[in-house]
């Protein structure tokens, strides 16, 4: 990471605690290492992105419906998916720092740091060992490839290593009231078998035809032994998954759909096209036949958030093994009983999240005449802003704030709003700036005169006077999800 964008990192982290966007949980007791709380805005916004992705999923595809299973579930569906034998990440420890690392995130460091200083060749030399590496599970060439490239400990930085080994990493914990009584059940990994052992009841009870998807929003857990990059990688965080279940045959045309469809809903966000890419499985999943991640450029280089497979009928086989209970759809049109097929689509909630926060965020040194100034801006699409408009009477005197209430009420019926008078309007306004705020409305005592206000808009700071009697709708036209919806489409 250049020393720019390690600045940008932790103006983002440090801007992220003190505007209520993310805590450090349990912070008076020191915290707790992988595990963040979500503040005042940070909920808005993580809402928004929910609201986003459900619309654009269920609201907007007829053939998709939603689904909340639960966080515990049957040990044995674990045992099925394969997470009790092989859930498992490539460790390495540092003998002098006592600190655990993922062996190929140590390498993909090492990988970005070569593309950053200009060693292409070595960069693709190295990934594709790596990717050779990881595909034959040879934990040997992991630990000989860190040797050789003199990949150093962060925190020691010394070169002294254990041998790589595989950890699992899903939580474990008792089901039951009386301790010899109780169960080893397991905190969910992935939200996606909790699709899987409901398929059959969504689609007889939804009355859906293949191709149709499921949709889940919820929790996971992962021990995360590396714990970095701020809420990047987490122990508890949360998933948008879609399970599309498609006939046999037809998963390839489907993958690439899902493939493109997925990436335009990001895009239209309104984010540059350089800042994303595809990314291939060199090793795919034992499930899969197809896998790509879509990546983003953090500053940190180019990560996962969000994940496309195709994952062949592996869960619905495997379930319906372990059950002993039939996962066949009978298909009317070929007059024919299968186990359908399946295509996910997976992003992480908490990644979309830190994405959208390091995309919007900007430091602007402003002048005008002989005056300077600066102000830190989120430039948040209006439909994710968590608060979207500021009511701001210019005074605390004057009849302004009684006026500005009736505003605040009319409005707060169809959106999230923040009333403030206290401080300069100057002030108030850079502080709307940086929570992300797209419009401030300011009542002042021409508005009592003849009834209008002053609209500041944040990206341009322009402002523009309106009647107070058409806000309803201006506002409402301006932080509609219509167009996001259609451009996403």
């Amino acid at each position: 990471m250049s020393k720019n964008n390690d600045e940008l990192f932790k103006n983002v982290i440090s801007h992220a605690k003190e505007y209520g966007f993310v805590f450090p949980s349990s912070e008076i007791y020191d915290g707790l290492s992988a595990v963040y709380d979500y503040g005042e805005y940070g909920v808005e916004l993580k809402n928004n992105i929910k609201t986003y992705w459900w619309k654009s999923m269920v609201q907007m595809n007829e053939n998709i419906v939603g689904l909340d299973s639960a966080i515990f579930m049957h040990p044995k569906i674990w045992k099925a998916s394969g997470h009790v034998d092989g859930f498992n990440d490539p460790m390495i420890d540092n003998k002098d720092s006592k600190k655990r690392y993922r062996a190929d995130q140590l390498l993909e460091d090492k990988i970005s740091k070569y593309e950053k200083d200009g060693k292409t060749t070595k960069a693709e030399k190295l990934q594709a060992d790596m990717d050779t590496a990881l595909k034959s599970d040879n934990l040997n060439s992991l630990e000989n490839l860190i040797i050789e490239h003199e990949i150093v400990c962060p925190v020691s930085g010394t070169r002294n290593w254990t041998e790589v080994r595989q950890f699992n990493l899903m939580f474990s914990t008792q089901f039951g009231a009386m301790a010899e009584g109780s169960e080893e059940v397991y905190l969910r990994p992935e939200t996606a078998q909790g699709i899987f052992v409901n398929f059959l009841n969504v689609q007889k009870t939804a009355r859906m035809k293949i191709p149709f998807g499921i949709a889940q929003i919820g929790k996971a857990f992962r021990n995360e032994v590396i714990a970095r990059q701020f809420i990047m990688r987490m122990r508890e965080f949360e998933q948008m998954e879609m399970q599309f279940f498609v006939r046999p045959g037809t998963e390839m045309e489907w993958y690439s759909h899902w493939k493109e469809t997925r990436l335009k809903w990001h895009l239209a966000l309104g984010t540059s096209s350089a800042k994303y890419r595809y990314h291939d499985h060199a090793k795919l999943a034992h499930y899969a036949n197809a896998a790509v991640d879509i990546e983003f450029e953090f500053p940190y280089g180019f990560k996962e958030v969000e994940g496309i497979h195709s994952r062949t009928d592996f869960d619905l086989s495997q379930h319906q093994q372990f059950s002993g209970k039939k996962m066949q759809y009978f298909d009317s049109e070929i007059n024919e009983n299968y186990v359908p097929y399946v295509i996910e689509t997976s992003i992480g909630l908490d990644r979309m999240f830190l994405l959208t926060l390091i995309n919007a965020y900007e430091e602007q040194d402003l002048s005008e005449g002989d005056k300077t100034d600066s102000r830190v801006v989120l430039r948040l699409h209006p439909c994710l802003a968590p608060v979207k408009a500021a009511i701001l009477p210019l005074t605390k005197k004057d009849g302004l704030p009684e006026k500005a209430r009736e505003i605040m009420d009319l409005l707060k019926l169809d959106h999230n709003l923040i009333y403030e008078e206290k401080d300069s309007i100057g002030k108030r306004y850079r502080r709307q700036d940086a929570i992300g705020t797209p419009f401030c409305i300011t009542i002042d005592h021409q508005t009592l005169e003849d009834n209008t206000v002053t609209i500041r808009h944040r990206d341009s700071m322009a402002q523009e006077r309106v009647p107070a009697d058409q806000l309803e709708k201006i506002i409402g036209d301006l932080v509609s999800w219509k167009d996001l919806l259609k451009e996403a489409l």
